[in-house]
């Protein structure tokens, strides 16, 4: 079941798509509309794993929140360009591991803010904030943001397959600067995006298709993703398809596009 009624008082429109309900889609979602699942099947004719795909990207979601909670003793989470509340959020993994973690979620789509406050009326340790990454200072500086996240503490910086949603004008790399530049030593960053493949056409196809209806969508080389880490200490082991981030159990199979289509990596701010 999808929803077609835009909700009381959402100052959006349903029928320009984005991201977020696109995303919503490819995780079987219901929080979308006509136009995010035209999006969506014109994006899977041309890669049929993008659902394989971005499962992968929730479950590392889940160990890397996990680790950092659990073992590196990190109780601040910023997840930027959140996306939709699906199974096992940001806030759910962290406060698992330590129930004081605050988790800020942000997200340009006003559905996001109007579901994750809805869900989230009870935990006074996580708040979801509409904001727009392509300003990081008004993000930074938000009174929601600055009412749970101590920017002179160690925080996790979340940047989950969101980067490749922005196109080069708009400048990812000075985005992921200006919150490696406000963030202390020892805070994190933890990014995914679309790779190019050298073996996979398709990978180049879906940029032209993402770019034609969704407006966005730069599929980027494993170089361009590595300079998002400038300055800071990759984690081993290092950037890789999202699979093998310190996976839970064996990887069937590591060499298909649905494996290695989006990698990812997390790095620490010394």
């Amino acid at each position: 079941m999808t929803n077609d009624q835009q909700p009381s008082g959402a100052s959006f429109d349903s029928g320009v798509p984005t991201a977020a309900r696109v995303y919503d889609v490819m995780l079987d979602g219901k929080d979308n509309y006509a136009i995010d699942r035209q999006v969506a099947q014109a994006s899977l004719e041309v890669m049929p794993e993008l659902k394989e795909i971005a499962r992968h990207n929730r479950e590392i979601l889940h160990r890397v929140v996990r680790h950092l909670a659990a073992d590196q003793g990190i109780d601040q989470f910023l997840d930027l360009g959140s996306g939709l509340p699906t199974a096992r959020n940001t806030h759910e993994v962290a406060q698992q591991a330590n129930p004081a973690a605050r988790v800020v979620y942000v997200d340009i789509d006003p559905l996001v803010s109007a579901h994750g406050h809805a869900i989230l009326a009870e935990n006074a340790y996580t708040h979801v904030v509409t904001g727009d990454i392509r300003d990081p200072r008004s993000v930074i500086d938000h009174p929601e943001v600055r009412g749970l996240i101590d920017f002179d503490r160690p925080v996790c910086v979340m940047l989950c397959g969101i980067l490749h949603h922005l196109l080069d004008e708009e400048d990812p790399g000075g985005i992921v600067a200006a919150f490696r530049d406000t963030v202390v030593s020892g805070s994190y960053f933890f990014i995914t995006n679309f790779t190019r493949l050298g073996d996979a056409p398709e990978s180049v196809e879906l940029e032209r298709v993402l770019l034609s209806q969704l407006g966005t969508g730069r599929v980027r080389t494993t170089e361009e993703l590595m300079a998002y880490f400038d300055g800071m200490e990759l984690l081993a082991p290092g950037l890789v398809p999202l699979p093998l981030w310190r996976p839970d159990g064996i990887v069937p199979d590591s060499t298909s596009i649905a494996a290695r289509f989006m990698t990812g990596g997390v790095a620490r701010k010394n």
